[in-house]
């Protein structure tokens, strides 16, 4: 490989900013399980084709949720449970960005999105991580518009051996001090030319965390625990792997939510077949099945109350993909995919309850998402210069449900039972919904120099209404305030009438590297049309004060435009005796609104910058960054969004590795800044404790010494 190339593989791949959608492009259709064969160039007009693929997470002393390993990515996050945070990707969260699991399209089976899919893989299990925002290639996934963020923990390891033999393994252990955390993860790998057997497990247990004045967050404490077990078997040619994964988790506060998670067991298993084709292509077939049992209500005195909800959902799945060399220069990607969702939502009655009773609360019955999606894609090496990519992807999206029932139909106080009234008027209703996506790439590159690269790309990307977006039909204070997953203490009705959204999005971006500098600068500007955002139908306050009022909405189609940008750097300061000296920085800002009225789009980070100094030298790591967040006075009023102050955070790092000891430790937030989260909704278990200050946006973490020791065998 030449320099050149080299130098650009590691920019588009070691840069610490969102990987490129060049990038996932050439690497999205290749698992990690199968290096793609590079070829050399001959002649002039040709480049070598290089397979990039994403961050890998080879330690695995890494602890806790995937947030921390995302966050280096440029992954923003919606605060809720302690490992059930949900991304944002240019400003969109929710569904709006398509999480696959080791290929598998898991659905967050939940009002509030408690159980979101990245609450279902730890950092430890984690073998790589790719993440592409706003144009990411047909073969990334489909509905979607914010990006896709791709998750391989599947990786089996073989061995020389011809008898299956002890192969690795690694134990690890963490401590939190803020919130009292104690974290531990296990990996083993037994192994021979043929087979593969590793078994990955995590537990996490949590107290409610403190802020920077010392006082407790209220409600957020969890404890979980997560366990995968994988077989492998493979020949010259092909590989057949097995993967079966558990998770239990007893509790999970949620503090910017009206409820609390107090069971979720989620059993999955995932076959994947791979074959090399005789041409230098790939086959990759993969079946996939995933279900949960997911419990709400109450555990804790930092947030009381009674009344249970009970979810079941079921993930089934299948994906067929073809990696098809056409030339030296060019390569075909089609694929085949279909996704079917299953839903049942019931709120149980509740004993001697007149309101909440005497039948079940039928929230969600018998629903149904299927999608059914076929794409095509070409990649073309132009010429040393120039690389394209085009693809597109159709998908036909039909969701549906079954009749629904209120708690009663009595009337209290001469007053109308509106959830009587609208549970008649939903099962009027013809439920069944159709919605033809379709989904459109283009993506170029253009190599500058040996040390410059410029990328462009063009997509025009849609998602369908999920279940609750569409069928959540409650109408009553009490059933609009348990549907919603945006913390911000609101009540949420859905819309069967719902339409698809529609993104236009247009990236740009450019990238040096040189001896002692990396830099890169993105920008990007998305139109979307049917943004699913939401109107103002009513209000409640259970206070005679004004900062304790709420909005119920109803789920809207809107058009929206969205538009930011990123800037990242990397510094060589010196390389001496005392080790490599590093300056890293990057800055960030997000802007969006609704086209009709200019009014700001809930949960937008704002301007953002963070500047680090680290040193290496030999096994020995440190790191001091400051972080900085302006204010957030662009806030959405129909939410009665919260503005936040502009805060900083000093954070500082050390780790050691010595033969087969690796050790870290890790003080954040040093000077115990109190600061509010601009991204992390209202605390719901402060105002139920006390709501002389209404409803406060939720505060951060305080000062918080961090141990983590692991020992690899």
């Amino acid at each position: 490989m030449t320099k050149s190339t080299e130098q650009t593989l590691n920019l588009l791949s070691n840069t610490p900013c969102l990987y490129s959608s060049i990038a996932l492009a050439i690497s999205v259709a290749i698992t990690p399980q199968v290096i793609a064969k590079q070829y050399t160039a001959q002649d002039s007009s040709r480049i070598e084709h290089v397979t990039v693929h994403g961050q890998q997470t080879a330690h695995k002393d890494l602890l806790g949720s995937a947030e921390n390993l995302l966050k280096k990515q440029g992954v923003d996050f919606s605060q809720a449970g302690g490992i059930s945070a949900l991304p944002i990707l240019n400003g969109m969260m929710g569904d709006r960005i398509k999480i696959l699991i080791d290929g598998s399209d898991i659905t967050a089976s939940c009002a509030n999105h408690m159980n979101p899919p990245l609450s279902y893989v730890s950092a430890n299990q984690i073998s790589s991580a790719l993440v592409v925002a706003g144009v990411s290639p047909v073969s990334a996934g489909g509905d979607n518009i914010a990006g896709v963020i791709k998750i391989s923990s599947l990786n089996p390891i073989f061995a020389n051996s011809d008898t299956v033999t002890w192969h690795s393994g690694n134990v690890a252990a963490g401590y939190r001090s803020t919130s009292d955390a104690f974290l531990a993860g296990v990996n083993a790998t037994l192994a021979s030319k043929e087979l593969s057997v590793s078994y990955q497990g995590s537990f996490e247990d949590a107290n409610s965390y403190t802020d920077g004045h010392g006082d407790k967050v209220l409600d957020t404490l969890y404890q979980s625990q997560n366990h995968a077990l994988t077989a492998a078997w493979q020949d010259d040619s092909q590989q057949i792997a097995i993967k079966l994964t558990h998770q239990h988790i007893p509790y999970q506060g949620f503090a910017n939510q009206y409820m609390d998670m107090t069971n979720n067991d989620s059993y999955g298993a995932l076959a994947r077949y791979q074959l090399q084709l005789d041409n230098e292509g790939l086959f990759t077939s993969q079946v996939n099945w995933h279900s949960v049992e997911h419990e709400m209500g109450f555990f804790t005195d930092e947030k009381i109350g009674m009344m249970p909800m009970e979810t079941t959902g079921k993930d089934y799945s299948y994906q067929l993909h073809w990696l098809l060399p056409i030339s030296s220069d060019s390569t075909l990607l089609i694929g085949q995919e279909y996704y079917v969702y299953q839903l049942d939502d019931t709120w149980p009655a509740i004993n001697g309850s007149t309101m909440m009773g005497p039948n079940d609360y039928i929230n969600i019955n018998d629903g149904k998402r299927q999608r059914a999606a076929l794409y095509g894609e070409w990649q073309q090496t132009l010429n040393r210069r120039w690389w394209l990519s085009a693809g597109v992807r159709y998908e036909y999206v039909s969701t549906s449900t079954g009749e629904v029932q209120p708690y009663n139909t009595m009337s209290m106080m001469g007053m109308t039972n509106v959830n009587a009234t609208a549970a008649n008027e939903f099962n009027d209703l013809y439920r069944k919904r159709n919605d033809n996506i379709i989904d459109v790439t283009l993506l170029a590159r253009y190599q500058l120099s040996d040390t410059e690269v410029i990328e462009l790309g063009l997509a025009r990307k849609s998602r369908a209404p999920n279940l609750y977006e569409r069928y959540s039909w409650g109408q009553s204070t009490m059933a609009t305030t348990m549907i919603g997953w945006y913390g911000d203490a609101n009540g949420y009705i859905g819309n069967p009438d719902l339409s698809a959204e529609t993104a236009h999005t247009l990236s740009a971006a450019y990238k040096l590297v040189q001896d002692d500098l990396a830099f890169s600068a993105t920008a990007w500007y998305s139109t979307i049309k049917d943004y699913i955002d939401a109107d103002v139908v009513g209000h409640f306050n259970k206070t005679t004060m004004a900062n304790t009022r709420r909005n119920i909405l109803q789920f809207a189609n809107v058009d929206a435009t969205l538009f930011g940008a990123r800037i990242d750097a990397e510094y060589q300061l010196a390389e001496n005796s005392s080790g490599k000296w590093l300056m890293v920085a990057n800055v960030s800002a997000t802007h969006g609104e609704r086209n009709d009225s200019n009014e700001p789009l809930y949960q937008i980070k704002p301007l953002q910058t963070e500047l680090a100094l680290q040193q290496e030298r030999g096994g020995w790591q440190n790191s001091i960054s400051w972080q900085w967040v302006a204010s957030k006075d662009r806030v959405d009023s129909q939410r009665l969004e919260n503005s936040t102050d502009c805060y900083s955070r000093l954070n500082l790092s050390s780790s050691i590795q010595w033969q087969d000891v690796t050790m870290t430790i890790a003080v954040n937030n040093l000077l115990d800044d109190y600061y509010q989260l601009p991204l992390g909704g209202v605390s719901v278990a402060q105002y139920k404790a006390d709501s002389s200050n209404g409803f406060e946006p939720i505060a951060g973490a305080g000062r918080s010494l961090e141990l983590n020791v692991s020992y690899a065998f």
